[in-house]
């Protein structure tokens, strides 16, 4: 079992910054796969960034270049850097983790979630 909180949401001006926390408990570590994923009412959760098992990134599209995910060695703590916010990213941020070594953007392929952290970024 693990478990998953997520912290650093918050309103913030349009070409800010915020960076989101996630602290894992349990069965996890650094070789398994997690990522951020974003939620807006009235859509499907879709995957913001995610790190594998060997420490690989990668981006949705509309966070390449503005976004940074990392990760602590021991895999219990997961972070994302938001800078340059938009508007567009006001959303329920979500972390994630799945038990196997590779990432996936399908949020169906992860088992685990935190309850999510608000991000509102306004002009």
């Amino acid at each position: 079992q693990v478990d998953l909180v997520e912290s650093g949401g918050g309103s913030v001006q349009a070409g800010g910054s915020l960076r989101l926390s996630c602290v894992a408990s349990g069965s996890i570590s650094s070789a398994q796969a997690m990522g951020w994923f974003s939620q807006v009412p009235g859509k499907k959760r879709e995957a913001v960034a995610t790190i594998d098992g060997d420490g690989d990134t990668s981006y949705g599209y509309g966070a390449r270049g503005r976004f940074t995910i990392s990760r602590d060695n021991a895999g219990k703590h997961l972070y994302l850097q938001m800078n340059s916010l938009k508007v567009s990213d006001t959303a329920m941020y979500y972390c994630a983790a799945r038990t196997m070594r590779l990432a996936y953007y399908d949020p169906d392929e992860y088992e685990y979630w935190g309850q999510g952290t608000q991000v509102t970024v306004f002009s």
